[in-house]
């Protein structure tokens, strides 16, 4: 549905207007097309304290396309590196480096702050390091003109090649809805990618819920960046799956998620076995608690949770999801937040984060495989343009964005999920929220 406040701010009554009344801004955002694929123009790479990563992070700035320089005028991205930054005072140099540049950061720009993680044996380098996440949520909610801050924290005794797939998505148009997150990578190693322009070649990846909406818009973005893929949907949906496979020259599984084969049948339709699989079946059932009979809350439970712990169990048991293959789940900011009518989801996608929390260190260890999650906001689809209008305009605007996602954002989450690159990216919630003021 199109957002047509903001094509109203976009014109020169509605910029004069809204600033008059103080009401929201909202930028168009730049998401990746083919003509389009990177930001324009250069990156500031800055260093606050003592790093040791000079030597490895400058190398992976180079690649991700953009001029590296450590001065300019209107700098469409800012890298700083500050995980030298041990103690409090310290933090005076994150201060004096971001101080004078972020009022000249290019609309739609990204500021990204490195940071290590904070040591349980030290509690002033934990201190200082905790600090930057305060620091960047709320850099995030200042920056405006569809701009965007996040904290990348990288795991003790890790170099910053680990980071190359993060920053990579990050300092690109693909990550223009997401913003204020923390990511934590691990020290394993990252995995190589032959060509980024197609990082899934070769591999096969299986989407649950693809017939339509952000399951389709995961299936197409999957394919695009080379995957085979196996689009999965109910029987119900079989139309639209087969045109939505057909489209991507994709593989049509009709079959509910939920049924006591489902594990057997995907193994049967992958015999090569799944790189990438992604849980993005979900349905909703709301009411309140006091209102809830025990069958709305069971199904939601069982397509939303427990039909991706049975499944993701017996995948893992069977060996169908191959070593170096990648997990995705899907949770909700409903999941971090709560709300209003939707215990029974609320509870399905709290309970994919403890999955993803639990299982990704066993699942690395146990089968190379890694575990993640998105957590979308308020997205633009079928199921919000059916919320009623005041809603829907609350949920638009109650973000540092001021305005709802649409499900390609989701869907190049997960491809960033999915790339053999993003090895050091395990057990990670991310929100796709465009920073809600919900949650955290």
């Amino acid at each position: 549905m199109a957002d047509r406040y903001l094509h109203f701010t976009g014109t020169a009554p509605g910029r004069f207007l809204s600033r008059r009344l103080g009401l929201p801004q909202p930028a168009p955002l730049r998401r990746w097309t083919l003509e389009t694929p990177a930001l324009e123009g250069p990156l500031l790479h800055l260093t606050a304290g003592d790093s040791t990563h000079a030597d490895t992070l400058g190398p992976v700035l180079a690649a991700t396309g953009l001029k590296v320089t450590t001065r300019a005028e209107r700098p469409v991205a800012v890298v700083l590196d500050a995980t030298g930054v041990t103690t409090a005072a310290g933090l005076a140099d994150v201060h004096a480096a971001l101080h004078p540049v972020v009022r000249s950061l290019a609309g739609g720009g990204r500021v990204v702050v490195l940071g290590t993680a904070p040591s349980p044996d030290d509690h002033h380098q934990a201190a200082a390091q905790q600090a930057l996440e305060g620091f960047v949520r709320s850099l995030g909610k200042e920056l405006g003109r569809g701009a965007t801050a996040q904290l990348v924290r990288l795991a003790p005794g890790a170099d910053a090649a680990s980071a190359e797939s993060t920053l990579r998505f990050l300092l690109s148009p693909r990550s223009a809805y997401v913003s204020g997150q923390v990511v934590q990578l691990t020290a394993d190693a990252p995995g190589e990618v032959t060509d980024w322009a197609a990082p899934l070649y070769g591999r096969t990846a299986l989407v649950t819920g693809a017939a339509r909406g952000i399951g389709a818009s995961v299936a197409s973005v999957l394919a695009r960046d080379g995957a085979r893929v196996i689009c999965l949907d109910v029987p119900q949906a079989q139309e639209e799956l087969v045109r939505t496979a057909d489209r991507l020259g994709a593989t049509a599984l009709p079959l509910d998620i939920t049924a006591p084969d489902a594990a057997d049948l995907i193994a049967a339709a992958a015999p090569d076995g799944l790189d990438v699989l992604v849980h993005n079946a979900g349905i909703t059932r709301d009411r309140r608690l006091a209102n809830m009979p025990a069958d709305r809350w069971a199904s939601v439970i069982d397509v939303n949770l427990d039909s991706v712990l049975r499944t993701t169990d017996a995948l893992l048991k069977a060996g169908t999801v191959n070593r170096g293959g990648r997990i995705v789940a899907t949770a909700s900011i409903a999941g971090i937040a709560g709300n209003n009518g939707q215990t029974n989801y609320a509870a399905s996608k709290a309970g994919i984060i403890g999955l993803v929390r639990s299982l990704a260190p066993r699942a690395a260890a146990e089968h190379g495989v890694t575990v993640n999650a998105v957590a979308p906001g308020f997205i633009e689809t079928k199921m919000t343009a059916a919320v009623p209008l005041f809603i829907r305009e609350a949920g638009r605007r109650m973000n540092s964005l001021s305005q709802g996602g649409l499900p390609v954002d989701v869907a190049e989450t997960t491809a960033w999920f999915a790339q053999p690159a993003s090895g050091a990216v395990n057990g990670q919630i991310v929100r796709v929220c465009g920073q809600s003021l919900l949650g955290a």
